[in-house]
């Protein structure tokens, strides 16, 4: 469980310093949803990663 909040904390992280999280003083992206990519990359495969980041890049817009 601990390396799971670490990932979402990391994860946090990454668009904080990529200027991923908002846009235009606003939220990108919902709590709910975030949870939701947050969980879903935790759980994936390793072997699916770059599907894994095209989707999360997908979905924020940040092709």
């Amino acid at each position: 469980m601990h390396c799971k909040r670490i990932a979402a904390s990391l994860f946090l992280e990454f668009l904080e310093r990529n200027q991923a999280l908002f846009k235009d003083g606003s939220k990108r992206i919902g709590d709910g949803e975030l949870v939701a990519i947050t969980l879903m990359i935790a759980e994936s495969n390793p072997d699916e990663k770059d599907i894994m980041v095209k989707l999360v890049m997908d979905l924020l817009d940040m092709k």
